[in-house]
């Protein structure tokens, strides 16, 4: 099956990208008007997320979500064999030699990402750096294991190593033990489980428990910090700044470095609020549910081990 899935994703990609976009405008139709993909979680994070809009304002950027959205699917598909020169024009980095420089110091590199426009396409940065960096990015793993195969190659085309996120510790700490140095990307807005649950921001006017994993490895390895914030000029097309938030995490107050991501999240999400994934349901777990799973006691006992 993994063969036969390959052979077939791999030859609708290599249909141009303006193709690509054409089917989107379809898949647009189809999801939205014809499916109605998730309007429920979109619309209640939406209005939960900017009460001060009016209806025509919540509904025009959920219009332009999904249709982000459908140009989504369709880059990720061709993603699978995209090639290297398309790419660096079409996702382009800026402020990268900063984070390159680190590097070649002895440094390791944690990038914070969102789910903001097109974070697959962000392992095309592995181009960027040398090849005895480690690249690596981490990932939760796709139940299908034949679409989990296919993702983890067209995650590592362009040299990028997806790590499992059970495993990110483990393996991370085995590099640092052989002297290697590592660039590593966490999609930092992930739901966490209710045992992960340590720090809780006030993000889009909600209170968000964070995953804070990302933080805490940066911790250990003592790697400079860098906010990845993306836009998108036209279709087709992104831009990614490096903001540097700290050269070590040691200097930065406990999950002071999680509360500076979400804010600088937060901000990229306002500039152009229909690239972010809304159809996530993003909220689901409440600290009410938290604190009801787990008594003060308890709490305070998993903190003083972080």
């Amino acid at each position: 099956m993994y063969y036969i899935a390959f052979a077939i994703w791999y030859l609708y990609s290599l249909l141009p990208l303006w193709v690509h976009y054409r089917v989107s405008d379809v898949l647009y139709v189809l999801v939205y008007y014809v499916a109605g993909y998730r309007t429920k979680v979109v619309r209640k994070n939406l209005s939960s997320s900017f009460p001060e809009k009016t209806p025509e304002e919540l509904r025009k950027i959920e219009r332009g979500f999904y249709r982000w959205f459908c140009d989504y699917i369709v880059e990720t598909i061709k993603l699978f064999s995209i090639k290297e020169k398309t790419m660096r024009r079409r996702m382009r980095f800026e402020g990268v030699e900063q984070a390159v420089e680190d590097c070649r110091n002895d440094r390791h590199v944690s990038f914070f990402v969102g789910h903001y426009c097109n974070w697959e396409w962000f392992s095309s940065m592995a181009l960027y750096f040398p090849t005895d960096i480690m690249r690596s990015q981490l990932y939760h793993p796709i139940e299908n294991k034949v679409m989990d195969r296919l993702f983890l190659y067209s995650r590592g085309r362009f040299g990028v190593l997806s790590i499992d996120m059970m495993d990110a510790f483990k393996l991370l700490a085995r590099w640092t033990k052989q002297g290697k140095v590592t660039a590593t990307g966490y999609v930092a807005d992930q739901v966490p489980g209710y045992s992960s649950m340590h720090y809780w921001p006030w993000f889009l006017n909600h209170d968000t428990p964070a995953y804070t994993g990302a933080e805490r490895i940066s911790r250990i390895l003592d790697a400079s910090c860098y906010y990845l914030d993306v836009y998108r000029p036209r279709r087709g097309y992104y831009v990614v700044k490096f903001v540097k938030m700290c050269d070590h995490p040691s200097e930065v107050p406990k999950f002071g470095l999680t509360e500076k991501y979400y804010r600088l999240l937060e901000t990229s999400i306002k500039r152009n609020p229909e690239y972010w994934l809304w159809s996530h349901n993003r909220w689901k777990r409440t600290r009410e549910q938290f604190n009801a799973e787990y008594p003060e006691e308890e709490r305070q006992r998993i903190l003083s081990k972080l």
